[in-house]
């Protein structure tokens, strides 16, 4: 494999410097990580690291995003949460030095930089600061998908959708998933979710574009998640 050169290298130590986890080590520690690692790409779909696999690397996500997801007994899939640009990923069980607790998935075309746990372990026995931002970052995580876990289990369909509506819009309120991608996020068939989205469509809350589904009238929909929580 052809080493990767000094832009390869700049781009390793940006995504470090951004990252909640590690932006607190210093640069030339952020070098000798660049420095023993190793870059992985990805396509759409491509499993980075399954459930029950040993945790000996660390990844941080160059371009792309990868999904943490879990399987029920049932076969059906679960998201947990998704990291993007700058994000660390698979650090749980590299500081444990146990199995992946998830899987790991490529959503879109992604670029990661692999660092063997014994990089991270020497940088972090060296860097303090970083040991106290993992922490709170790890922190803050778990808080999120406990949230996440306990709206699941308040929200009916129409709330989870709302939901992930809201959360997923861009500026414009397009929603860059397909209708079987919302399925899979809110835990549903893709049928319950075409039919709550023409009901939506009809009250004038929604739109389908060329583009995808488009939120128009947000309000209403942060209505029906607040009317489900409270309820």
């Amino acid at each position: 494999m052809t080493s990767p050169g000094a832009d390869d290298f700049e781009q390793v130590r940006s995504a470090l410097a951004a990252s909640e986890v590690l932006k607190h080590i210093s640069p030339a520690a952020a070098t000798t990580l660049a420095r023993r690692g190793a870059p992985v790409a990805l396509t759409a779909g491509v499993l980075l690291a399954q459930e029950g696999d040993p945790g000996d690397a660390v990844f941080v996500v160059l371009d792309g995003e990868v999904e943490i997801r879990s399987t029920t007994i049932g076969g059906r899939e679960i998201r947990l949460t998704a990291l993007g640009r700058g994000s660390v990923v698979g650090e749980m069980a590299v500081l444990d030095g146990g199995p992946r607790s998830a899987d790991m998935v490529a959503t879109r075309k992604t670029r990661l930089w692999r660092i063997p746990r014994a990089a991270l372990m020497d940088v972090l026995e060296s860097e303090p600061k970083a040991c106290v931002a993992l922490v709170a970052e790890l922190s803050r995580r778990l808080r999120a998908t406990n949230a996440d876990l306990e709206a699941r289990s308040a929200l009916d369909l129409g709330g989870r959708l709302a939901r992930l509506l809201l959360a997923e819009q861009n500026a414009r309120g397009l929603i860059a998933l397909t209708q079987t991608e919302m399925a899979r996020r809110v835990g549903v068939s893709r049928e319950k979710v075409n039919r709550k989205l023409r009901d939506w469509m009809n009250e004038g809350w929604v739109e389908r574009t060329a583009s995808g589904v488009r939120v128009l009238v947000a309000d209403r929909l942060q209505g029906v998640v607040k009317e489900r929580l409270s309820g």
